[in-house]
């Protein structure tokens, strides 16, 4: 449950469009459930405990928080914390699923494998697979409604002169605009950004154009902000064909004939300068030379940023990473140093990484462990400061949300899935269906139904992770349930099984079912926090720790993931099935299992609470073993040990425990 609920900001700006009252010839606009939605705001942003994860580097106010964006803006507003500047690049319900590719490393202890990492290796020789990082599928209503819900939490906690900058695509942007124009106004529009990713897609048949470029929607959120004038310089194509005249020293200009209402003065004044000249019909012509001139003031199209490409040294192998480039820009233009710059779906982590290089304040925030990690490592190597907080929102995610629901139909016994699955690999087995069939009388509010020799079918609700608010079980979604999602089934059923996160009044709530189920129907409440918690399984380390004269040291024999082996196996399965006898080449691990580690780090100061990293050493994909950039071999008194897979597992392991150190 949450601790509490933080008030959002006053009601929306009053005579701006709304979500339900916006009306054309032949339709009209509505989303369904904005009651709910507007209930959710009235009731504020829930707030949870947050624990601190890591320090990295000194004490400090950047922050990086594994959350959501509602309960990250619930507990920058319970901590006074205001941000300065808002760029958020949230999923643009595309319908596309985005993964990073897990590339096994290259054995460390091996020797012959070590010479081969030394030379020149082709990328290609490396192995790798998938792990899906979100599902970027939504249905249009939920997901305005989810937007506008973190629309309202996030401008709750902008400063006055703060701006944010939305970045979406053609999908959904044209209606997100108009949630903007409801949340900020439609005076504190400054501009709708045409960024031009120079690779056009998208190409659907012969009468369609191919696709190449994003909207970034720029508000501020009063009548006063930060803007700071950019200047492009001239792009040589530029030059050459404006600034082509050369004069008597060999010094380029471009000319423009001078208006009638110049005063003599200042004629006689460019004269003096030779700054004016005379054409041979007798006109006068001012003369402006390239070396006086700054650029082109920046406008609303930005065509001279290219999107980061994989040879690029900025690269993360992180899906939707954006061009350090683009962040310079926007917090270049609307922040000043010392202010703190925030992004509420970080991804890779390039606004906290930039906002560093730029002297800025960051919070980045994701609900992925992979993103952690990646901003995390990110952030380490360019020497920035900052604490790791994780939010207890009572949930124990795999690696991010829509890892977790792709888990739950295989944890619930006995359950048949209502949901359609993509053909992918599914936690060790392959499914080879594109779509199953949906389960007769049921709809897509249930996640499924599991079949009892005594009471028949048993429908089954789920909620969705990838949504904030529905984390919560409350008064309205059993009445959606009782009213509604009831009625609208098309099989006798004598229970259903809801499960839940968190309940808003638990007494109240049943108090409400007894009251008001109608039917004969046994309502069944489980939480899903258990059912999660029992198939959260560690990997196991074999670890020898042996005394030195320079103190103890360390060394990691053997590695095994079941989680991982898993997943091996099943892409091994898959690519035989696809080869058709064809020659396959399968992932084969080495019976110590190290290619699977991608960081290890000790902790020297603490045996318990947050991580303190002493010392830390990573494996490259050729299977390098980096640690402050040299290849090294180093003795350390550990009391910690932390070992990170290459798909972002994390499992801690207690080497000295101290109580015992000080017997």
């Amino acid at each position: 449950m949450p601790i509490k609920y933080i008030p959002y900001q006053p009601n929306t700006v009053e005579g701006q469009a709304i979500l339900n009252n916006i009306t054309r010839t032949q339709r009209v606009l509505r989303y369904r459930e904005n009651n709910q939605v507007y209930d959710r705001i009235q009731r504020g942003m829930p707030y949870y405990e947050v624990q601190t994860q890591e320090i990295v580097g000194e004490a400090s106010e950047n922050l990086v928080i594994r959350g959501e964006c509602l309960s990250a803006c619930a507990y920058l507003k319970e901590q006074g914390i205001q941000v300065d500047l808002v760029y958020i690049d949230p999923p643009f319900a595309s319908g596309a699923d985005y993964a990073k590719k897990v590339t096994i490393r290259r054995n460390p202890q091996l020797a012959e494998q070590i010479a081969i990492a030394e030379q020149s290796l082709d990328s290609e020789e490396l192995r790798s697979f998938e792990e899906k990082m979100y599902g970027d599928i939504w249905q249009k209503e939920d997901y305005l409604n989810w937007m506008y819900e973190n629309l309202m939490a996030i401008k709750s906690i902008m400063s006055a002169t703060a701006s944010i900058y939305v970045h979406l695509d053609w999908h959904i942007g044209h209606y997100v605009k108009i949630l903007m124009d409801e949340v900020f106004g439609e005076d504190n529009f400054q501009a709708e950004i045409i960024w031009k990713r120079m690779t056009p897609s998208g190409f659907k048949g012969k009468f369609n154009i191919g696709k190449s470029h994003d909207v970034i929607f720029w508000y501020s959120k009063g009548e006063e902000s930060i803007y700071n004038p950019i200047i492009i310089p001239y792009s040589p194509d530029y030059i050459e064909q404006r600034f082509g005249k050369v004069d008597k020293n060999n010094r380029r200009f471009k000319d423009e004939k001078i208006g009638s209402a110049t005063p003599e003065s200042t004629v006689e004044r460019l004269k003096s300068e030779d700054k004016i000249y005379t054409t041979a019909n007798g006109k006068l012509r001012i003369k402006h030379y390239l070396e006086e001139a700054e650029g082109i003031a920046l406008d609303d199209v930005w065509a001279d940023i290219y999107a980061v490409n994989s040879q690029a040294e900025e690269r993360t192998d992180y899906a939707t990473q954006k061009p350090e480039a683009l962040l310079e820009r926007i917090i270049k233009a609307s922040s000043n140093e010392a202010m703190i710059v925030a992004d509420f779906f970080g991804g890779s982590g390039v606004t906290a990484k930039v906002a560093h290089d730029l002297g800025r304040r960051f919070i980045h925030c994701d609900v992925g462990i992979n993103s952690i990690q990646t901003v995390r490592d990110r952030l380490k190597e360019a020497n920035a400061h900052f604490q790791i907080l994780e939010i207890q929102d009572g949930v124990s995610l795999f690696r991010n949300p829509q890892q977790t629901m792709d888990k739950l139909a295989s944890l619930i016994v006995g359950l048949q899935s209502n949901k359609s699955v993509h053909p992918e690999l599914v936690e060790g087995q392959m499914v080879r269906q594109a779509h199953h069939e949906r389960i007769e009388g049921l709809n897509d509010f249930w996640f499924g139904s599991i079949t009892d020799s005594k009471l028949g079918i048993i429908p089954v609700y789920v909620p969705n992770l990838l949504n904030s608010h529905d984390k919560v079980l409350d008064i309205p979604q059993i009445n959606r349930i009782l009213n509604q999602e009831l009625q609208a089934l098309e099989i006798n059923v004598k229970k259903i099984i809801i499960y839940y996160i968190d309940m808003d009044n638990e007494k109240e709530l049943l108090k409400f079912i007894n009251e008001n189920n109608d039917t004969n129907i046994t309502i069944e409440l489980k939480d899903l926090k258990n059912l999660l918690h029992d198939v959260v399984i560690e990997d196991i380390i074999t670890v020898q720790f042996t005394a030195t004269e320079n103190g103890y040291e360390t060394e990691i024999s053997q590695f095994i993931s079941d989680r991982l082996i898993q997943k091996i196996e099943a892409f091994n399965a898959k690519g035989l099935l696809q080869a058709k006898g064809k020659l396959f080449n399968p992932i084969r691990l080495s019976d110590n299992g190290l290619e699977l580690i991608e960081l290890i780090a000790v902790d020297c100061e603490n045996s318990t609470g947050q991580w303190h990293s002493s010392t830390e050493i990573k494996i490259d994909k050729l299977g390098y073993v980096i640690k402050d950039s040299v290849k090294t071999k180093t003795f350390w008194p550990p009391k910690r040990l932390k070992v990170r897979n290459i798909s972002g597992d994390e499992t801690i392991k207690l080497i000295i425990n101290d109580e015992n150190a000080r017997r």
